[in-house]
């Protein structure tokens, strides 16, 4: 087995900041791009005027806060909660409200999947090595824990299921439900759960392989001493030669 030259953490968070600059920026300029198409910002302004008619029919503000329902006398207070129960029961009310949901999901998640495909997918398969552009800029590498290099399916599979879908997209998933009142305290367990799993794997153990590097069978290394072999077959022909002029060394 060859000894492999990991990454120092220092080294490998530092290109991990960098890369996730880069994809909030491209994440941002997606989003607003599809909101736009979709006329999501129609939505939430169709939303706030049935809320102001409400209100106005009501005589209340429905978009208070919490500190000011507390304030509210109980003669207020049922009139508030009259009217945001004929808000709420309203279907048009319900449809531009589960409409709004819907795209919100579908903009974050083609979003964030479009983000991970152009730049720790398509990047790294371009640069070969599994390199993005921080690890391009740090000088490390993303290689098979054998010393190979990453075929196209398993940079595919550490991207899409590793760092989009277990990495970000469940936590994401449970702070929109949250956002929209689907989930309550719930959600935020699931979240701190993830984050905790995601801690201790990086900072509690000795190779601080994140969850998307255990589940792809990846390691991150540092380029300049590392070797990454094209094919199996091209690491099984080392080894040979390296045994057979280690035999050599020994016989003479």
């Amino acid at each position: 087995m060859l000894d492999l030259q990991r990454a120092g953490m220092w080294k490998r968070l530092s290109a991990a900041l960098f890369d996730a600059i880069i994809l909030f920026t491209v994440i941002v300029g997606m989003a607003l791009l599809l909101s736009t198409v979709l006329n999501y910002d129609g939505y939430v302004t169709r939303l706030d005027g049935l809320e102001q008619k409400y209100g106005e029919k009501f005589g209340v503000d429905l978009n208070i806060t919490a500190e000011e329902m507390e304030k509210l006398t109980k003669e207020e207070l049922a009139v508030y909660e009259a009217a945001d129960k004929a808000f709420g029961a309203d279907p048009d009310v319900v449809y531009t409200y589960n409409m709004m949901l819907s795209m919100a999901v579908v903009i974050v998640t083609f979003s964030i999947l479009l983000g991970y495909l152009l730049l720790e997918f398509l990047v790294p398969l371009l640069w070969k090595n599994g390199q993005t552009f921080g690890k391009k800029l740090f000088g490390i590498a993303v290689m098979r824990v054998d010393g190979v290099r990453l075929p196209a399916i398993l940079l595919f599979a550490r991207t899409v299921l590793g760092k989009f879908t277990i990495g970000t997209m469940i936590p994401v998933y449970v702070i929109i439900m949250i956002i929209f009142g689907r989930l309550g305290m719930f959600g935020t367990v699931i979240i701190g759960a993830l984050l905790l799993v995601q801690a201790i794997l990086f900072f509690g153990t000795r190779d601080h392989t994140p969850i998307h590097d255990k589940l792809a069978g990846t390691v991150t290394v540092d380029l300049a001493s590392q070797m990454i072999f094209e094919s199996p077959e091209a690491l099984l022909e080392y080894k040979k030669r390296i045994h057979a002029e280690s035999t050599e060394r020994r016989e003479r």
